[in-house]
C-alpha cells in the first residue's frame, strides 16, 4: 500500500535550531510536540528534554526511520526494528535514523494520533509499542468551515450553476502516489461514462501542461490559501472524493463535512474515522477504482440521500471536531501526563 519506499519523503532529524536546555529552562509543566522536522528539533535534542512530553503525530516519522510515510504491512521495517540492513549498496538512512531514536528516546512519551489506524501503527511499532497512546482528532474552526449557499458559492468560484460537481483536493495531489490520483482518474472516467454531465473540480495544484482527458470537464482551481475559499469549494460541490491510499486523518474530509459536503473515500487508514459510512459519506473497497466510482454514482443519483448526509455531516463535525471538544480531551491528557 502506498508509494514505493524510495519515493517516500524523508527527514533524518540530525540537526535542530532549538536546544533542549532552552526547553528545560521554561516554566512549562509539559512539552507538547507536533511537527519537529525541517531543522526544528533533532532526535538527540528530544531525548534530552526533561519534562513530560505529549507528541501529536501527523504522519509516521516518529516511529519509523527517516520516512514520513511507510508501507503498513506485517513485514514493514518499522515493525521489525530496521533489521537487517537493506542490501542495496547504499547507506541505509532509515536504519541509521531509527537506531538514533532507539538510543536516545529512553523515557516513553505520551503519543497522540488523530486516528485509530495511526494509533494501531504506534502500538505495533518496534520503537513505541509499550508507550501510552491516545486518539484525539484534529480540531476544526467551525465558524470558518461552515455551509454556504451552494448557488452563491458556485457564482463566487465561477463554477457551473447547474452541473453535478465532484471535488478533489490536495497539495501536489496529482503528483504524490499516496494521494491516489492514479486511482481517481479511472473512477472519474467511469462516472463520466455512466452519468453524463458530471464535472470535476480540483484544487491544490494548477492545471498541468498535458491534463488528462477523462470524459468530463476538469476545473483546475490552483492553490487555495484561505479557509473562506476552501469553505466555498466544499459548499459548491455535490461531494468530495478522497482517493488516498494512506492518510493519518484526512483533513479535507473533515473540513468538507463541516461544510455539509458528503465524502467518498476508500475504507482504509485514517479515513475510516473521518467518514461515517452510510451517514456522512461512503467508503469504497480499498483500492478499487470501480467501487470508488460506484460510490460516487450512488450519491450523485440520489439528491435526497445527499441532503440527509449533508445535515448529518455538519452535526457530526460539531460533535467531534469543535475546538471545545478537542481541547477538553487534551486537558484530560495534560492532567494525566503531568502527574506521571
Amino acid at each position: 500500500m502506498g508509494a514505493a519506499p524510495d519515493s517516500m519523503p524523508r527527514s533524518t532529524g540530525w540537526s535542530g535550531r532549538i536546544r533542549a536546555a532552552a526547553i528545560n529552562a521554561e516554566s512549562a509543566d509539559i512539552v507538547h510536540l507536533h511537527w519537529i522536522c525541517a531543522g526544528f528539533l533533532s532526535v538527540e535534542t528530544i531525548g534530552r528534554i526533561r519534562k513530560p512530553i505529549v507528541w501529536t503525530l501527523h504522519d509516521m516519522w516518529a516511529f519509523c526511520g527517516a520516512e514520513h510515510l511507510a508501507e503498513d504491512t506485517a513485514t514493514a521495517r518499522w515493525r521489525q526494528g530496521y533489521e537487517p540492513a537493506l542490501k542495496t549498496g547504499r547507506f541505509d538512512v532509515d536504519r541509521w535514523a531509527w537506531r538514533r531514536k532507539h538510543a536516545h528516546w529512553k523515557a516513553p512519551m505520551h503519543i497522540v494520533t488523530p486516528s485509530r489506524w495511526l494509533a494501531q501503527c504506534v502500538a505495533g511499532s518496534a520503537l513505541m509499542q509499550s508507550w501510552p497512546v491516545s486518539v484525539i482528532p484534529n480540531p476544526l474552526c467551525l465558524s470558518r468551515f461552515k455551509p454556504m449557499d451552494r448557488a452563491a458559492a458556485r457564482r463566487l468560484l465561477n463554477l457551473p450553476a447547474d452541473k453535478p460537481l465532484v471535488l478533489f483536493g490536495a497539495i501536489k495531489g496529482t503528483q504524490l502516489a499516496y494521494k491516489g490520483w492514479d486511482l481517481l482518474q479511472p473512477a472519474l472516467a467511469k462516472v463520466a461514462r455512466e452519468q453524463p454531465g458530471v464535472e470535476a473540480v480540483l484544487f491544490g495544484q494548477s492545471e498541468p501542461p498535458d491534463p488528462p482527458r477523462l470524459g468530463m470537464p476538469l476545473h483546475w482551481m490552483g492553490h487555495v490559501y484561505d479557509d473562506y475559499t476552501l469553505s466555498a469549494l466544499y459548499s459548491a460541490a455535490d461531494l468530495l472524493v478522497v482517493p488516498s491510499r494512506q492518510e493519518s486523518f484526512g483533513q479535507t474530509g473533515s473540513e468538507a463535512q463541516a461544510c455539509g459536503c458528503p465524502v467518498v473515500a476508500f475504507d482504509a487508514t485514517g479515513l475510516r474515522d473521518v467518514v461515517a459510512h452510510g451517514d456522512s459519506g461512503l467508503l469504497a473497497r480499498p483500492f478499487d477504482s470501480g467501487d470508488l466510482a460506484d460510490a460516487m454514482l450512488a450519491l450523485l443519483r440520489d439528491d435526497a440521500r445527499r441532503a440527509a448526509m449533508s445535515a448529518y455531516a455538519r452535526a457530526r463535525a460539531k460533535r467531534l471536531w469543535s475546538y471545545d471538544t478537542v481541547a477538553r480531551q487534551y486537558l484530560d491528557l495534560y492532567r494525566d501526563a503531568a502527574t506521571r
